[in-house]
């Protein structure tokens, strides 16, 4: 922005000299008056602007970040994901084997027992039945 020529404090201090068939001084002096005090509103809408120019410059600037940062964020949100995931799977994986590969060999351990039980009862009985028939036969022998 250009540099000003004259300040508010400049133009009120500011003093014509008369002529004779010149401007009336009183006049000239209430008009002044009323550009000094446009001047200072002037003055000031422009601080004020700038300033708000900065404030949103600097929201600007930060939004900026903040996207960037979303954005990073984004790309390795999917990959962490995949990861999490992963390493959740494997994870039910080794619990599963863990609870339900016990529980098989424990219901395998369990089934050859009772296989094995099983078996030897109907040993025991085959015997019993073949100890009864020969009882039998020899009883009819005599």
């Amino acid at each position: 922005m250009a540099k000003l020529t004259y300040a508010a404090k400049d133009i009120l201090q500011k003093e014509f000299k008369s002529k004779m068939r010149g401007y009336d001084p009183v006049e000239v002096d209430e008009f002044l008056d009323n550009v000094i005090k446009d001047y200072e509103q002037y003055n000031q809408e422009i601080i004020s602007l700038k300033e708000e120019n900065q404030r949103l410059v600097n929201k600007v600037d930060q939004l900026t970040q903040n996207q960037a940062t979303l954005s990073r964020m984004k790309q390795e949100a999917p990959k962490s994901n995949a990861i999490t995931n992963f390493d959740i799977l494997k994870r039910l994986s080794n619990l599963e084997k863990h609870v339900f590969g016990n529980k098989l060999e424990e219901e395998s351990v369990v089934e050859s027992e009772v296989s094995r039980k099983a078996r030897t009862t109907l040993n025991e009985a085959a015997q019993k039945v073949l100890d009864e028939k020969d009882d039998l036969e020899m009883t009819k022998r005599f």
